[in-house]
């Protein structure tokens, strides 16, 4: 009798050659999306990583941002605009003596009292815009569904918005959380959400622990964190994490996180600050967070340290929900507007649930 045939692992620890486009966990629809900018298959040597200097690292992030920010418009722009949303911009002083640009999109004729989603853009806390079209689309879709959409243009740690580190970006947030909240009646908020992919994760989860730290987390409501990327264990793969195995290369390197992670704390003096990576949180900087949803992506690099975070934050007792949207790449539930429509207006709709219930 022979023996049960071995199951293949997934991904590179199955097989180390496999590309994205090869793998049967794949979306199609996604792969034929990315295929047309060489996205669907491992890219080329980045030709940085956490051992460059920082010169080579501003650069190559400068030459980043400008094509992530192509891409991005590119995979939501054959959809129509979103209609009945009204948008404008609020300037604010941060704590730093900055401004800081708030794009507020609400739903035309609903005066509110409504839930609202504070975003924080993706872009590993390092480049891309706020104003980019695909964070617009973002806003826009937020708020046809019946919430306030409050993007917050925080200063980067390089490309245009930079170079402004660690803690720079982090206290941006923390000024707009603070300003929505101080701003309910006017804006007619109900309830406040801080929202955020990527990045932008790593952003929406640590202002939380900001506002835990210092006493003021009675002023968010919840945090809904997508794809967040806030290990800071790329520069040597971490074997707790497989999905860095698993999916290198997968639209993501890791080998470039790490290079992004230098330009976010330069010096690796905020390596344990949970503040900085939120991985590290303990119990105790966890103990009295609002409800969370951890979402992360399948076939993401990141995908596990996000599921590790939900894990720690249960063991805390925060109530927490994990998510998997299976089949997509890092952040593709909020990037493949036009190719992926339902699984993108499912994490609109998750979004919207998920405040109605807080």
């Amino acid at each position: 009798m022979s023996a049960a045939p071995i199951p293949q692992l997934p991904g590179q620890l199955g097989d180390p050659q496999m590309e994205m486009k090869d793998d049967p966990r794949a979306d199609p629809r996604m792969i034929a999306a990315l295929a047309q900018f060489g996205l669907d298959r491992t890219p080329p040597p980045a030709g940085v990583d956490a051992n460059s200097s920082m010169d080579d690292l501003y650069a190559y992030c400068t030459a980043a941002e400008a094509g992530f920010e192509m891409v991005g418009g590119a995979l939501c722009g054959a959809v129509a605009p979103v209609s009945g949303v009204t948008s404008r911009t609020e300037i604010i002083k941060g704590v730093d003596g900055n401004d800081i640009a708030l794009y507020i999109h609400r739903p035309d004729g609903d005066t509110g009292p409504l839930p609202c989603i504070v975003h924080t853009h993706g872009g590993g806390m390092v480049l891309l815009k706020g104003s980019g079209p695909n964070y617009v689309r973002w806003r826009d879709e937020l708020a046809q569904a019946g919430m306030i959409a409050v993007g917050v243009e925080f200063r980067n740690g390089g490309g245009e918005l930079g170079n402004h580190p660690f803690p720079a970006g982090l206290n941006d947030c923390a000024s707009a959380v603070q300003w929505v909240h101080d701003n309910r009646d006017s804006l007619g908020i109900s309830k406040i959400v801080v929202s955020g992919e990527s990045g932008g994760g790593n952003l929406s989860i640590a202002t939380g622990l900001k506002a835990n730290k210092e006493g003021w987390i009675d002023k968010i409501d919840g945090i809904y964190a997508q794809c967040p990327y806030i290990s800071n264990e790329w520069a040597e793969k971490s074997t707790a994490l497989p999905s860095l195995f698993e999916n290198d290369n997968y639209f993501l390197n890791v080998s470039s996180m790490g290079a992004l992670a230098k330009l976010y704390d330069p010096e690796g003096a905020n390596s344990s600050d949970p503040l900085c990576w939120p991985y590290v949180a303990t119990n105790a900087d966890l103990a009295g967070l609002p409800p969370h949803v951890i979402s992360v992506n399948e076939l993401d690099p990141l995908r596990d340290e996000g599921l590790a975070f939900f894990h720690k934050l249960l063991q805390a007792g925060v109530p927490a929900v994990g998510r998997t949207v299976n089949g997509t790449c890092h952040a593709g539930d909020c990037l493949l507007r036009d190719s992926l429509p339902d699984v993108y207006l499912a994490t609109i709709g998750n979004i919207k649930s998920f405040a109605d219930t807080l």
